[in-house]
Formats: structure tokens, C-alpha cells, sequence
């Protein structure tokens, strides 16, 4: 397949008339300043590396809309939530994954990190087949044609001393080693599929026993597979800890030794600057979701101070009160400008590697997120005559994109070589948006 793009944002930045070509699924050539071959597809506007969702609780997808409204707190939101994810089952799981996978492929994500924790029936008791649920979505990213990493996380407790009621006896397996060995047999049954990666997950401190976590991390590290685990989400959360342990979490994780390079804490919100030190220099990233941390009031992360300690950071969109890398992105930025009352914190390009590169090595796929030879051929192609971006100066083109950009203006997907959004449609799917209303009405009817 070639492609020729009018601009394009590779590893040496910013580049005109360029010749892309991939064969088998990987780029063979990026060559700037090449006379358009007739055979060659144009790729009009900029184009970008595809983005990494890092973080997706694909099911939230249902909540848009229904939890915005009203007061209340995270501890409130997460009542609502519960009440979706007692209704799911491994049909209507499938139903609202594909949907919100294809919402994905329309605003450019070429892979995404499922944070999945809904594993069991009602009752707490595993399906005829315990990967039912986590089968579901590895059937849903592959007919929206992106690729997952499929994160199953370990949830064994309601919190300190709480057993897990209600939707929470979905999520437990009752031991680690249990979980151990159905995300084994998990994995072992994907290995062969070229979308599919399988990865580890802690739920969080508060959901996992300190003894049982070094079985994640030994399982993470035996199969060499990423770890996320959510950080210091809520203020609560960390009081809970110190009232439990005496230690924050970020402590709990580094005793545990579930801090390094394959590991992602998400959202780290609240964490203290003994904790920014215990992060430093082990190779951890961190998964920002400004949107849903400005949704839920989760508060303001400390984001310059984390890229300053050395964690790479990457994007989620998370609950999916909004499918847009571009909100995620400049929201870095803009969080920091209120907090500090100073701009350029951040630069563009640190953002669009947030959102490509650094969440693709995130998640498993580090031949991913870059427009260069030999990488998976994912790309973006962001149209730069919409209401937005018209009168973009093409040598500030990526900064633009970043700020004023939005799923809208995004008109070809690709995604390792193939064509997966064609002018805004998704090439696999029947309409996104009739699939998104039948699969979110069957949830809740």
C-alpha cells in the first residue's frame, strides 16, 4: 500500500509531500519530499502516528450522558456505574466494546488498553468459560479493526476489611492465584492473535490485599507483560491506606515490587512528593485522563512534576465521557496553566508523543506510534479545512492539531496497513452511531 501525505509529523518532525509505504503491516518507506506516485492513496492535511488509548474501561461508554448531571462525588458516580456493570453479560459486553472500539477507530485509535475488571456472573460465579467476558472484547477490538491489550485486573476486596457485594463479587476471582491461572489460560488462547496482547492489572490498593499483590507483579514479569494499576486516584483512597498500612499506596506498590518500567500507575492524582521519589528513576509511566478526572472531580494531577522525575506519560480516555485524544492531550497543558498561571509547560510535540509513541510502549506495542521504517503502519490523517482548523499555518500544523482539534476533523484511520476509516466511515462497521445506540439501549432496557 502507499500512501502520499501532504504533511506529515515523523521522527524528524515536520515534513511536506511525503511517500509512505507499508508492506505486511509495517512501514517500508517514509519519504519526505516526493512528487505524489499515481498509484499512492492522498493523504490531505497533517498526518500523525495513530494514538494509544492507554486507559479504557470499555463498558463506561454506556454511563455518557447519565452521570454528569446532579451533585455528588466519585464515590457516587462509581454507585452508577456499578448499576451498568451488573447488568452486563458477555453479549451486550461485546455490543457496547465493539461500539465504543469503533467510536475509538473514528477519533484515530489505532490501539487500546482495556483495564478489565468485569470477569464473572452476577453472583461472583465464573462463566462456563471464566474468559467469557474478556473473550467478549478481544472479539469487539477485532471487528472494529484497532488492536487491544487486554489488562485483567485482580480485584479481590471491597476495600480494607470489606468483602466485595453486589456488582463488586463480578469483578473477584477470591485469590491471586486463581486470577493467575484464568489470565494464563487467557493469554495462552490469544498468543496467536496478531491484535491481541494480554497484560496484568492490580485494581488498586484498596481492591487488592497487600500479601496478594506480588503474585500480579510475578505475573507480569514471568510473561513479560505490562502492569497497570490505578494510583492515588481519590484523596480517600490514600487515607484509607495510611489507615491501613501506615504507608501511601505508591509505598504499598514499591514494597511489593510492583514499580518499573512495565509498570503504569494511572491517574496518580494525589500523590505526595515522598512518592514522586520512590517514582523516580524506576522506569514507571503514568497514564494521565484529564477529562475524566475533570468529570469525576478527581482534582488536578501533578503532571510536569511526574515527566520531571523521569515517567514517561501517557493518555486514557478512561470512562469516556468524551472519545477525543486531542481533549487529552491539551488538557495536560491546560491543567498545568491553571494550577501554575503559566503557559508552554508543556510543548505540542511532548504531547502528541504523550498521546502516540509513549502510549503504544505503554501498552505493550513499542514498534508502534511513530511514522518511520519498520514500525507497525498506523496513521492518522486530520483534515485542515474544517471550521477549526482553517487558516492552519502549515509549519505549526502538529501545535494546532493539539489545541483546536477534535475526532471531526480526523478523515483516514489506518491501521497496521489497513485502510480502517475512509473519509470519516468506518470501514468495517455498520454506522457507529446506530451501533452505539443499539448497544447502549439493550444495556439499560
Amino acid at each position: 500500500m502507499r500512501w502520499h501525505a501532504e504533511l506529515a509529523w515523523t521522527g524528524d518532525g515536520l515534513a511536506e509531500d511525503v511517500l509512505i509505504e507499508a508492506h505486511g503491516g509495517r512501514f517500508t518507506t517514509i519519504r519526505p519530499g516526493t512528487h505524489r506516485p499515481s498509484d499512492a492513496f492522498v493523504l490531505s492535511g497533517l498526518t500523525l502516528p495513530g494514538f494509544a488509548n492507554t486507559h479504557s474501561h470499555a463498558f463506561h461508554r454506556a454511563l455518557r450522558g447519565r452521570v454528569q448531571q446532579g451533585e455528588g462525588t466519585f464515590w457516587s458516580w462509581r454507585e452508577r456505574m456499578y448499576a451498568a456493570a451488573e447488568r452486563l453479560t458477555p453479549e451486550t459486553y461485546f455490543e457496547v466494546a465493539r461500539a465504543a472500539y469503533g467510536e475509538m477507530a473514528l477519533a484515530g485509535i489505532t490501539c487500546v488498553g482495556e483495564f478489565h475488571y468485569v470477569h464473572h456472573q452476577p453472583d461472583g460465579t465464573p462463566y462456563s468459560d471464566p474468559n467469557a467476558m474478556g473473550d467478549a472484547l478481544v472479539e469487539a477490538a477485532m471487528q472494529a479493526g484497532i488492536r487491544l491489550t487486554l489488562l485483567d485486573a485482580l480485584y479481590l476486596r471491597g476495600g480494607p476489611g470489606k468483602p466485595l457485594r453486589g456488582a463488586q463479587r463480578r469483578f473477584g476471582d477470591g485469590d491471586a492465584a486463581i486470577w493467575a491461572a484464568r489470565v494464563t489460560a487467557l493469554r495462552t488462547r490469544t498468543l496467536q492473535l496478531p491484535h491481541v496482547k494480554v497484560g496484568a492489572a492490580v485494581h488498586s490498593v484498596r481492591a487488592v490485599p497487600r500479601d496478594q499483590l506480588p503474585v500480579a507483579v510475578a505475573w507480569a514479569r514471568d510473561h513479560e507483560a505490562p502492569l497497570h494499576v490505578h494510583l492515588s486516584e481519590q484523596r480517600a483512597e490514600n487515607d484509607g491506606c495510611l489507615a491501613e498500612h501506615g504507608l501511601t499506596p505508591t509505598r504499598v506498590l514499591a514494597e511489593a515490587g510492583a514499580l518499573g518500567p512495565r509498570t503504569v500507575a494511572v491517574h496518580a492524582t494525589h500523590i505526595t512528593a515522598a512518592d514522586l521519589d520512590l517514582l523516580s528513576g524506576t522506569g514507571t509511566g503514568i497514564c494521565l485522563c484529564p477529562t475524566t478526572e475533570r468529570d469525576l472531580a478527581d482534582g488536578i494531577g501533578p503532571s510536569a512534576a511526574l515527566r520531571d522525575a523521569g515517567c514517561d506519560i501517557s493518555l486514557g480516555t478512561d470512562q469516556h465521557a468524551l472519545i477525543d485524544m486531542f481533549a487529552e492531550a491539551r488538557d495536560v497543558e491546560w491543567g498545568e496553566r491553571l494550577k501554575s498561571g503559566h503557559r508552554g509547560t508543556w510543548t505540542p510535540y511532548e504531547l502528541l508523543t504523550a498521546a502516540t509513541s509513549t502510549g503504544h510502549e505503554a501498552l505493550g506495542w513499542p514498534d508502534a506510534g511513530r511514522l518511520e521504517p519498520g514500525a507497525r503502519a498506523d496513521l492518522v490523517t486530520i483534515s485542515l479545512d474544517s471550521v477549526r482548523l482553517a487558516g492552519t499555518d502549515p509549519s505549526t500544523a502538529p501545535s494546532t492539531a493539539i489545541f483546536a482539534a477534535s475526532p471531526s476533523d480526523i478523515h483516514h484511520v489506518v491501521v497496521s496497513g489497513r485502510h480502517i476509516v475512509r473519509d470519516h466511515h468506518h470501514t468495517l462497521l455498520p454506522p457507529v452511531p446506530t451501533l452505539l445506540t443499539e448497544a447502549i439501549h439493550n444495556l439499560w432496557s
